[in-house]
């Protein structure tokens, strides 16, 4: 009986680790392109909606 409680520990922390570190590695790997390689393009969405909205009228209550 105890092997099995064992087993189920055992079995229960090697998914969380397998299923942080699988979690982790897209957001790491994410920062390290953008941060490294994106270069001169790091603004290059946010620049083109500002160009795409630039003379637009507010629109919306007072604040």
């Amino acid at each position: 009986m105890l092997v099995v409680v064992g087993y189920i520990i055992d079995f229960v922390i090697v998914a969380g680790l397998i299923v942080g570190i699988t979690a982790l590695n897209g957001h790491i790997s994410h920062f390290i392109g953008y941060r490294f390689f994106g270069g001169s393009r790091k603004n290059l969405h946010s620049d083109q909606t500002h160009k795409t909205q630039a003379g637009w009228k507010l629109v919306g209550g007072k604040r």
